[in-house]
């Protein structure tokens, strides 16, 4: 147990029973009031945003965490199964873990996956940005080129983004991998 003043954005914390990461924490002195932390917290289990208030004397659970790098080989089922860079040994990660950037992993991509203490996996984290080729656009006409506004476009991943007018089938983006946002155009 650590005092909740000792904990900062970012460290993984057993609430409830359950791994958190803290997203914000705020020390807040109301007044006359006695001093708390606001904590911003993502549920590594369900995905889910909490809100809570600790007091400034609360102790918490920290849990102790080890990131490792592993490469996505392929999907199996539900799972995607990902060696490790070190010892090649594979592993299978369920398709909850990874959440909605799930459909931008493509082969040999290099993600972080996150244990815990016990060895469980807590969460796996994508490079922000990836590079992915478009499979298929509708063609732009002259006219839709000047003006500004966007198109859905598939990508060689599967996933499906709005692009730009001028972006063409074949054509290389960069995507933003927490949001699934297009972000520019690649020149190779």
């Amino acid at each position: 147990m650590i005092s909740i003043s000792n904990i900062s954005k970012g460290s993984i914390i057993r609430f409830k029973g359950e791994p958190h990461s803290i997203e914000s924490l705020m020390h807040r002195t109301p007044g006359n009031l006695r001093a708390f932390y606001q904590a911003n917290m993502k549920n590594l289990k369900s995905g889910r945003n909490v809100e809570y208030r600790f007091s400034a004397t609360e102790s918490v659970d920290l849990i102790v965490t080890e990131r490792k790098q592993y490469q996505y080989l392929y999907r199996d089922g539900s799972d995607f199964v990902m060696m490790d860079n070190d010892t090649f040994d594979q592993i299978n990660v369920p398709e909850l873990l990874i959440g909605s950037s799930a459909s931008f992993l493509k082969d040999g991509i290099t993600v972080t996956i996150l244990f815990s203490d016990d060895g469980s996996i807590l969460a796996v984290e994508l490079p922000t940005f990836i590079e992915v080729e478009v499979t298929e656009t509708s063609p732009a006409l002259k006219d839709d080129r000047a003006t500004s506004g966007t198109k859905p476009a598939i990508v060689e991943t599967g996933a499906e983004i709005n692009v730009p007018m001028f972006i063409q089938t074949g054509s290389i983006i960069r995507v933003d991998t927490r949001t699934g946002d297009y972000i520019e155009r690649v020149k190779k």
